[in-house]
């Protein structure tokens, strides 16, 4: 484990006795980030000039990235603090207000940028969103304090965000944000208004059940769901007392989090799958927002436990350097994890796992004695069909693991291509405890379809269906997608892969059904991808229609290790083929043989049957039409 640069008090096991985690500790940590961070800063404070490579929107966008994201770490520990503010946090971003929106778009040393279209220069919109709500959250120490001219001034400046236009996804919620806080100064207008409106009306094509939003009009799901299309429409109704908008959004947010709050592993690290993961225990914000706000179906002491857990995990791990900066990665320094839009100051939008912060230190979240996280509960499988998603977590191990059969990266209007595909979203699985393997090899988790010496990609998932049985003990997923080339025709005509994933315990059944594959044409299945330090190891054995098996190397490594070695299965295939492997990721010590977990296939046609050693019970995977079903004999 890393130490911290900074101190800590010491841990309270009688209260904590998972993590020894206090409401202290957080507000040590807050401090300790915001300290190292600002000693980066320009002369008259408007930017954070963050050590390391710019990012794609360049040098100044990254200095007010820095301000603005290390505003709402302030915001939270002195808002949640009722304004004690020892370390004088808001004089520095009240400077700093005032220096960057004295001559907005100006090309100097302090001068923020302006605020335009997403298409040209959008980033600053993101950033208006965190000093929106920093100046709301800090009103009466900040805001109320600043003369009428830069008032003025810093709306002139937010009301780009107003009248530009957003990314087509959890983008509006920014000018939403803004809006918002105008209102709540009395600036509020038909413009912000309409900001508003736009943004809950898009909420509502993005919600697609079970707690669950799309970023955007495609499949998209992943972390931003917590830390953005949940986060910002339950905290603006919590600061506004809007019954309305609480009560609609609240339980959307508490319904997330029944099935959330199960991808946290013992350790607890977050599930490692989506985009800008370099956010790491941001993920932990629509815990404690839900415990803020009382819209959650978790115990205090469950919600601490998640959220302590979350953070301490990152700061043992190497996510803040000797110089107290949390670096771009996961634990460490990680460049495959990285999006291009990420710069020095973009992983302090971890900062919103601070909202924790305004759950006062008398508030149960902090008092409660800390409770299990659901993982390190009973064995559970729980599916999700709305997003396309089944979790597996056991309690031997810590682990969690998330199948993926619904959760893309393509916007409905865009085309196929394998220059597309994702590592962060096109893996069959990923986990608590392992990372996707980088695009530049073997892909982990993955079913590919080999044609002329060209691997195929997935890249638009198309969900099946997905359930478990009564227990929990089981569930399942399925889903299909076009194998999609690099180079020459991006498809073969009539080829198409059906992919359907069992679960129970540690084990997962994948089943495929291949149809067209052309004449020469090779499958190949691939596990987990571990290191040689992992804790966890990774076991693929075949079942049925796989010929081989064999290791392949990934140098690159995973966010999780340096180095990695994956499991991979093959066999000829053409037509239509049918292929059933099981497959295991587990930190037990000694697990049984995969070989020995299965003590009968039998494949009829499009349908297969396996019956499992252990209790005699057996699963049926059929084809046209789909059906799962696992059942005692």
């Amino acid at each position: 484990m890393s130490p911290l640069p900074f101190p800590l008090p010491s841990e309270d096991r009688a209260t904590s006795p998972h993590t020894g985690w206090t409401r202290a500790h957080w507000e040590a940590t807050a401090d300790g980030l915001l300290d190292a961070a600002w000693k980066w800063s320009t002369p008259g404070r408007a930017l954070l000039d963050l050590p390391g490579r710019p990012s794609r929107s360049g040098v100044r966008s990254d200095g007010l990235e820095g301000y603005a994201r290390t505003f709402l770490t302030a915001a939270f520990r002195v808002a949640g603090a009722k304004g004690e503010d020892p370390h004088n946090w808001l004089e520095r971003y009240a400077d700093g207000l005032t220096a960057g929106t004295r001559t907005a778009g100006r090309d100097d040393a302090e001068s923020w940028p302006l605020i335009l279209d997403h298409t040209v220069f959008g980033q600053p919109m993101v950033e208006s969103a965190s000093v929106a709500i920093g100046l709301r959250l800090t009103r009466p120490w900040l805001w109320d304090r600043l003369d009428g001219a830069t008032q003025d001034r810093a709306e002139a400046w937010l009301r780009g965000a107003l009248r530009h236009t957003p990314a087509p996804n959890n983008w509006y919620l920014f000018p939403f944000s803004v809006a918002g806080f105008l209102e709540s100064v009395g600036r509020g207008d038909a413009e912000t208004a309409g900001a508003r409106q736009r943004a809950l009306d898009l909420l509502e094509v993005w919600y697609r059940g079970e707690g669950w939003y799309a970023d955007g009009d495609g499949r998209a799901f992943d972390h931003y769901n917590g830390w953005a299309l949940h986060l910002y429409p339950v905290l603006d109704a919590y600061l506004s007392g809007d019954a309305e908008l609480s009560a609609l959004h609240g339980a959307r947010l508490s319904e997330h989090l029944e099935s959330f709050s199960l991808m946290f592993g013992a350790d607890g690290a977050p599930m490692h799958f989506g985009r800008s993961l370099t956010y790491r225990f941001a993920a932990g914000a629509a815990v404690g927002m839900g415990a803020v706000s009382g819209h959650t179906p978790l115990a205090p002491g469950v919600s601490r436990r998640l959220v302590s857990g979350s953070l301490r995990y990152f700061l043992e791990r190497g996510s803040v350097g000797e110089d107290g900066l949390l670096g771009l990665g996961w634990h460490g320094p990680h460049d495959a994890t990285l999006q291009v839009y990420s710069g020095p100051s973009s992983p302090y939008w971890a900062s919103k796992a601070f909202v924790a912060l305004l759950a006062p230190a008398e508030h149960p979240l902090w008092t409660a004695r800390e409770d299990p996280a659901p993982s390190e509960g009973p064995d559970r499988v729980l599916s999700l069909p709305s997003p396309g998603l089944l979790v597996q977590s056991t309690r031997a191990d810590g682990v969690v693991r998330l199948h993926n059969h619904g959760s893309d990266h393509v916007r409905p209007h865009e085309g196929e291509t394998a220059d597309v595909a994702d590592p962060l979203y096109a893996r069959l699985a990923y986990s608590t405890a392992t990372g996707p393997t980088a695009s530049a090899n073997t892909a982990d988790n993955h079913l590919s379809v080999r044609v002329g010496g060209s691997r195929s990609s997935r890249v638009r998932i198309h969900p099946l269906g997905a359930g478990h049985g009564d227990g929990w003990g089981w569930g399942w997923a399925a889903s299909w997608h076009t194998p999609v080339f690099p180079g020459g025709p991006p498809t073969w005509p009539g080829l198409r892969v059906e992919s359907v994933t069992v679960v129970r315990g540690r084990y997962e059944l994948r089943v495929h059904r291949i149809l067209g594959a052309p004449a020469g044409s090779r499958a190949e299945e691939t596990g987990w991808a571990t290191g040689p330090r992992d804790t966890v190891s990774s076991a693929l054995h075949e079942l049925h229609g796989w010929e081989e098996r064999e290791d392949v190397r990934a140098p690159q490594g995973t966010a999780f290790t340096r180095w990695a070695v994956l499991p991979r299965l093959g066999a000829d295939v053409e037509g239509t083929e049918l292929l059933v492997a099981l497959a295991s990721l587990t930190a037990e010590e000694d697990p049984a043989p995969l070989s020995t977990a299965v003590s009968g296939v039998n494949v009829d046609g499009d349908t297969v049957e396996v019956a499992w050693a252990d209790d005699g019970s057996m699963t049926r995977v059929g084809f046209a039409p789909l059906e799962v079903t696992h059942r005692l004999r």
